[in-house]
């Protein structure tokens, strides 16, 4: 894969870029649910590359914020996997090194999708009443980040409770026309428009138990609409 794969360093972490013609991996070279069998067209990042991803982002985000207290704000549902692992390894580097980074884990559950389309709708649960996060830094993890209209709205949010500073990690940037230009401040991949599940991604709830991120079929997509 590393023939397929550059980096970009347009912007601080601005990710692993992923090429628009990049095929995927063939099925038939990993393991995966077979109730699954026909709904996924290919595997796009495996488990063991998003791990190592999550790591280095662990170690550039310990190399910025390193003896700063902050509160974790997990995005649910679809961050939830990427968020415990982030956590996991800042946990892993604070323990084998001379910076610590003390930190406090709070949830957050956004919902702007219908089957594979992004719609105007936000909903914001769990978010009445942020005033913990006053005076204090916040890293917000989120698994991915296409138009960026709700990252704009949720950042907005979290703003009107004056947090002394905001950093957001995203697992996923994908490259879609309509981008309102609001990216992570830590990005893991960037990727083309296509509509991938895994990983605790899912479609209409479904495909959440996969490990490696893969792209949906078509055949998978009407199975599982709503």
């Amino acid at each position: 894969m590393a023939d397929d794969l550059t980096i970009q360093t347009g912007r601080k972490d601005g990710g692993i870029v992923i090429d628009d013609d990049w095929p995927g991996y063939s099925l038939e070279l990993f393991n995966y649910p077979k109730h699954y069998s026909g709904d996924l067209e290919c595997v796009y990042i495996p488990h063991g590359v998003i791990m190592d991803r999550t790591e280095r982002l662990a170690r550039n985000i310990m190399g910025d914020l390193g003896d700063h207290d902050i509160v974790v704000l997990c995005v649910l549902k679809a961050g939830y996997q990427f968020c415990a692992d982030l956590v996991e390894r800042i946990k892993a580097l604070s323990r084998n090194s001379d910076h610590t980074l003390p930190m406090s884990v709070n949830f957050i559950r956004l919902k702007s999708y219908v089957n594979d389309q992004s719609t105007e709708d936000l909903h914001i649960v769990g978010a009445e009443d942020l005033s913990f996060l006053t005076g204090k830094n916040v890293l917000i993890v989120e698994a991915i980040v296409d138009t960026g209209k709700t990252m704009k709205t949720l950042l907005k949010h979290v703003e009107a409770f004056r947090p002394k500073m905001i950093k957001v990690a995203g697992l996923l940037v994908k490259r879609v026309p309509n981008s309102s230009g609001c990216l992570p401040d830590y990005v893991g991949f960037e990727i083309p428009n296509r509509f991938v599940v895994g990983y605790a991604l899912d479609y209409n709830e479904y495909f959440r138990d996969l490990n490696h991120i893969c792209v949906i079929s078509e055949s998978g997509k009407l199975k599982y609409k709503v």
